[in-house]
């Protein structure tokens, strides 16, 4: 299974952009060896999309009806770090082929275009409620993918 990290706008460069680059190569590191074929990050630039609805379409293009579709958002359930290792372990396990976890523009994401491009089920998760910039939200989601994996593959959790 792929787990791939797309979000709204591109980062080029800086400190959130070094971060999300050292997550998701330091999961990369450890998908082979816990039954994953990829991470990656995707920046999706949503410049000329006019309103949600068209942002959402954007960011939903190319995901495939069996790909599984987590979406990030302040209305869902924050997981622990062990839950999201126990998520992808079942979806990897289920033969998902790619896990997409997705963070929407800045005013977020269309319901109904959801609804209409996307039926089926869709996981919804969120960081708290706290409101937190798109960029460290990015960072966040990285540093759940590898910590998720790392916890997969044995490595010293501090919470034990």
């Amino acid at each position: 299974m792929k787990i791939i990290l797309r979000a709204g706008g591109v980062l080029r460069n800086g400190p959130e952009y070094d971060l999300v680059k050292d997550y998701i190569t330091r999961a990369q590191g450890l998908a082979r060896g816990t039954g994953f074929l990829a991470v990656e990050e995707q920046g999706v630039d949503l410049k000329g999309q006019h309103d949600r609805a068209a942002e959402t379409a954007k960011l939903l293009s190319g995901i495939g009806p069996s790909d599984e579709l987590i979406i990030l958002d302040e209305r869902g359930r924050s997981p622990k770090s062990r839950e999201i290792a126990k998520h992808f372990s079942n979806l990897r396990d289920d033969g998902i082929g790619s896990t997409y976890i997705l963070i929407g523009g800045a005013d977020g994401f269309d319901p109904a275009t959801i609804k209409d491009l996307r039926p089926g089920r869709i996981t919804h998760w969120s960081f708290g409620s706290q409101t937190w910039p798109h960029k460290m939200v990015r960072v966040m989601a990285a540093e759940q993918i590898y910590r998720a994996l790392s916890i997969l593959a044995g490595t010293p959790y501090h919470r034990d």
